[in-house]
C-alpha cells in the first residue's frame, strides 16, 4: 500500500506517525529481553518520549544542524532512539558495522568528524576506548548495555544519557523544537561508509529526499501495510534495511522487532512470527540447501512425494503469474502438496510470511522458482548504497526470476555501451515497455535517489556521477521484455589469456545452489583458463564420509581422501559440459577456512574480497596452472 500519509523529511514522518497512533497504546517496535525472557513491546508513546529525551541530551552536548553522530550497534531500539533523535536536530547519523576492527572505525569516525560516538556492548566499547584520544572532534561516548565495570571519563550510560536529556529537554524545547522545524529534503540525514572490496571506505552522502523518495516509490511495488511484522536482523548501516526494514516498515504503520542476534534468527523467526522477511540470498540458499539435502537422503517415496509437490506448486504459480485463475484441480494438487511438502518451510518461517524480499547480491533463479513453488514469494530487487539503495523490484503479481526487476517510480535507468559510452536504452519508473531489450553494457542511473556524493571527495563524486547526471554503478546489465537482468561487476570482470571477457558471477551462482559446495571463487585473470577455489558444505562431507566407510575424521584428512575429490571433480565435470569453452572450470581446489567478514575475506554485506583470498591463496591458485608455459 501507499504511505500513510506525505512527507519529505524523517523528523515529519517520524511525527506523523507518533500523531497518528497517539493514545491507542500501538507498538511500534519488539524487542527480546534477556532478564525477563520474553519479549517487549515498545508503544509509539514511548517511542516518542525517548527520541525526545536523547534529542534533548544530543542538544546538551551542542549538538546541532550537520553534525554527525556516530552509532556501532546491533540492531535494536535505542538505534531507532539515536537515530530519530538525531533527525530531529538535523544531525547526521553515521553508522558503522559492528564487525569492523577498531582501526577502521577510527578512520570512520575521523573522516566523518562525528562529535558523539554510541556504542552497544562491551566489545564496542572497547573499541571506543582504544580510538577515542585519536578523534580530536569527539567529546564523548554513550553506552547503550549496561557496563559491567566502571566506565572512563569521557563516556556516559545509555540510561544516564535519557536522564540528563529530559532535564535539557525541559529546558531548551524551543531551540530544540527550532532545529527540527528547520530540516529539510536537501539536508544530509546519514553517511553510510560502503564496506568496499578495495581501497578504504566512501562515506556516501545521503539526504531526507534520498531516504524518504526511496521508501515511498518502493512502496509503491511493494505492498507492506499497518498489519505487517518484519523481524529486523540484516545490519541497519547497511542502506536495504535501513530503507526497506526501517523507513518503509514505519511509513506505513507496521511494526518492526528485532532479532536477538543473527545467530538466533532460525529461532526469532518461529517464535515472532513475521508476515515480511528481508534478507540477503545466502539465508534463502541455506534454506533451499537444507531442503534438497533432506530429500536426497530420504527414501525413493520421500523423493517421489517431493517431486510430485514441486511440480503441483510450479504449476499453480505458472498459472497465477499469467495472470489466470488455477483450475479446482490444480488447487486441490496445491493444497496438498502444501500439505505434504511446503508446510514444513512455512513453519520454519513462523508460518505468517506473505512474501519475502531479497536484495545486495544476486539470488540463484532456482531458489526464487522453488520458493514460489512453495506459496512464498521472493521478491529480488537491486540497487547500492549511494542509489538509497532500491533502483529496480519485482513486482508481486509478476515478478520474473532471473531478472532484478522493473524500475521503480521517479527513477531513470540507463544501458551505457562499454565501448563508446552511448546509451542504448533507458526505462524510467512506471513505463515498462514489454518490448524493451538492449544489449549488455554498464547500467547507469537517475532520480531523486541518487546520493549527493561522497564525503569529503570531490574526485571519487566526479568519478561516479558524470556531467549528464547518471550515476554509474560499475555493474554489467541489460534490458530483458523491461526487466533489467545484472551480469555482474565491471571491476569482477575477468580477462582470460586469450582475451576472453568473462564475468564469474552467473557462474558463481550457478554453484550456490549445489549441496557440497558452501562457497565457490572462480579465478582467472590472465590466464589460459578458469579455475576454482572451493569451501565444501562440511556437514554433507561428513555425511558422505559415514556413508560411505571413510574413516578419517579431521576435515583437512577428508578433504584430501579421493573419493570426496571426486564428488567435486564430478560437479565441475558436469557443468563444464555445458558451459562454453571459455567458462569452463578445468581445475580447482578445496579449502577449509570459509571466506568469512571475520578473516577479512567478506566485506560486512558478505560479498567475497577476491584480491584478499586471491592474495592468502596464491600457492593454490599457483599450483592449479603449474606446468604451462
Amino acid at each position: 500500500m501507499p504511505v500513510l500519509f506525505d512527507f519529505e523529511t524523517l523528523p515529519e514522518l517520524f511525527d506523523g506517525l507518533c500523531d497518528r497512533f497517539q493514545g491507542n497504546n500501538r507498538t511500534a517496535l519488539s524487542y527480546y529481553d534477556r532478564g525477563l525472557k520474553q519479549w517487549v513491546d515498545i508503544s509509539w508513546e514511548e517511542f516518542r518520549n525517548k527520541v525526545h529525551r536523547i534529542a534533548g541530551y544530543l542538544y546538551s552536548r551542542g549538538i546541532r544542524t550537520g553534525d554527525r553522530v556516530a552509532i556501532i550497534s546491533e540492531n535494536r531500539p535505542e538505534w531507532a532512539f539515536v537515530d530519530m533523535a538525531t533527525q530531529v536536530l538535523g544531525a547526521v547519523n553515521v553508522s558503522i558495522y559492528t564487525s569492523l576492527p577498531a582501526k577502521q572505525v577510527e578512520y570512520i569516525v575521523q573522516d566523518s568528524g562525528s562529535r558523539i560516538l554510541v556504542v552497544s556492548t562491551n566489545i564496542q566499547l572497547k573499541k571506543a576506548i582504544s580510538v577515542f584520544h585519536d578523534c580530536p572532534e569527539l567529546a564523548e561516548v554513550v553506552v547503550l548495555s549496561p557496563p559491567k565495570k566502571d566506565l572512563p571519563e569521557f563516556s556516559i550510560s545509555f540510561d544516564h544519557a535519557l536522564d540528563l536529556g529530559a532535564e535539557s529537554l525541559s529546558q531548551h524545547s524551543d531551540e530544540i523544537k527550532h532545529l527540527r522545524d528547520k530540516v529539510n529534503a536537501e539536508m544530509l540525514s546519514a553517511l553510510i561508509y560502503t564496506s568496499g572490496t578495495t581501497g578504504v571506505p566512501k562515506g556516501v552522502m545521503l539526504t531526507h529526499r534520498n531516504l524518504c523518495q526511496n521508501a515511498v516509490s518502493a512502496l509503491r511495488t511493494f505492498t507492506f501495510n499497518e498489519t505487517d511484522l518484519h523481524l529486523s536482523f540484516l545490519p541497519l548501516c547497511h542502506s536495504f534495511e535501513r530503507t526497506a526494514g526501517y523507513t518503509a516498515m514505519l511509513a506505513c504503520g507496521a511494526r518492526i522487532t528485532y532479532a536477538q542476534s543473527i545467530d538466533t534468527v532460525s529461532r526469532d523467526l518461529m517464535e515472532v512470527k513475521p508476515t515480511i522477511m528481508i534478507s540477503v540470498p545466502r539465508l534463502y540458499e541455506k534454506m533451499y540447501n537444507l531442503i534438497h539435502k533432506a530429500v536426497e537422503e530420504g527414501s525413493s517415496v520421500k523423493k517421489a512425494v517431493f517431486n510430485w509437490s514441486l511440480r503441483a506448486g510450479e504449476q499453480y504459480a505458472k498459472r497465477k503469474m499469467a495472470g489466470k485463475r488455477p483450475g479446482p484441480f490444480l488447487r486441490v494438487r496445491k493444497a496438498i502438496a502444501h500439505r505434504l511438502v511446503f508446510s514444513k518451510l512455512h513453519e520454519k518461517l513462523g508460518g505468517n510470511v506473505r512474501f519475502c524480499v531479497s536484495g545486495a547480491a544476486a539470488l540463484p533463479k532456482a531458489i526464487a522458482e522453488f520458493f514460489m513453488a512453495a506459496g512464498i514469494p521472493i521478491l529480488e530487487g537491486y540497487g547500492l548504497t549511494e542509489t538509497s539503495p532500491a533502483l529496480a523490484l519485482n513486482p508481486l503479481e509478476q515478478p520474473r526470476f532471473g531478472t532484478v526487476g522493473q524500475i521503480i517510480h521517479g527513477v531513470t535507468v540507463g544501458i551505457q555501451s562499454l565501448e563508446d559510452g552511448t546509451i542504448i536504452g533507458e526505462q524510467s519508473g512506471n513505463d515498462y515497455p514489454s518490448e524493451l531489450n538492449t544489449s549488455e553494457g554498464e547500467i547507469v542511473a537517475r532520480g531523486p535517489n541518487i546520493m549527493q556524493g561522497y564525503w569529503n571527495n570531490t574526485l571519487a563524486t566526479a568519478e561516479a556521477i558524470d556531467e549528464r547526471g547518471w550515476y554509474h554503478t560499475g555493474d554489467v546489465g541489460r534490458f530483458e521484455a523491461g526487466y533489467l537482468m545484472i551480469t555482474d561487476r565491471i571491476k569482477h570482470m575477468i580477462v582470460s589469456k586469450g582475451g576472453k571477457n568473462i564475468y564469474p558471477g552467473p557462474i558463481e551462482e550457478h554453484f550456490a545452489t549445489v549441496a557440497a559446495i558452501g562457497q565457490l571463487m572462480t579465478v582467472g585473470e590472465g590466464r589460459e583458463y578458469l579455475t576454482a577455489l572451493v569451501v565444501p558444505d562440511e556437514d554433507f562431507i561428513r555425511r558422505f564420509a559415514e556413508n560411505n566407510d571413510i574413516r578419517e575424521s579431521a576435515l583437512a584428512d577428508l578433504l584430501a581422501n579421493e573419493e570426496v575429490k571426486k564428488i567435486f571433480a564430478d560437479i565441475f565435470k558436469q557443468y563444464s559440459r555445458q558451459a562454453a569453452s571459455h567458462e569452463k572450470i578445468r581445475n580447482f581446489r578445496l579449502i577449509l577456512e570459509p571466506f568469512t567478514i571475520e578473516n577479512g575475506m567478506l566485506t560486512p554485506t558478505m560479498k567475497v574480497k577476491r584480491k584478499v583470498v586471491e592474495k592468502e591463496y596464491a600457492d593454490l591458485i599457483e599450483s592449479m596452472y603449474a606446468g604451462i608455459i
